[in-house]
């Protein structure tokens, strides 16, 4: 059966594209969930609308994020820790922290999960991290970690 997603389905396609699933799975699963309807003739004119709009707004994203990536390249984000004695911070430095002083010092708004950090920071340095600010952009960025 031909149907128009209506929204993202995982390892289906994305919003508007218009894909072929067995009758069932669209019948039982995706028509009763919202997540898709069937494809009629002016049901895949609306769809290519979705496609145009999702590609306008994919674009827009891009260009933000390149501009955010220049803004970022090479930057030095500084965040202070209580720490004691060899450097070791009480506590660490995790990508929570990392987005909020973005947020503050930058204003850009990151998710937690899109900056690259294996582990919490527990020493007082330097470290080069990597933020994924779309899927084609990235930047990487200096965290210093210093006592205060």
């Amino acid at each position: 059966m031909k149907i128009v997603l209506r929204d993202d389905v995982e390892n289906l396609g994305r919003k508007g594209d218009v894909v072929d699933v067995a009758d069932g799975y669209a019948r039982n699963y995706l028509v009763p969930r919202g997540l898709a309807m069937k494809a009629t003739k002016g049901v895949v004119a609306q769809a290519e609308a979705m496609r145009r709009n999702r590609a306008a707004r994919d674009a827009r994203d891009r260009e933000a994020a390149q501009t955010a990536a220049a803004t970022l390249a090479g930057a030095r984000l500084e965040i202070t820790a209580r720490a004691g004695e060899g450097g070791k911070l009480f506590g660490s430095v995790t990508s929570t922290d990392i987005a909020e002083a973005l947020q503050a010092r930058h204003g850009l708004t990151v998710d937690r999960r899109r900056i690259a950090l294996a582990e919490p920071l527990k020493e007082l340095g330097d470290v080069e991290v990597s933020v994924q600010l779309h899927p084609e952009v990235s930047a990487t960025l200096t965290v210093a970690v210093v006592a205060g």
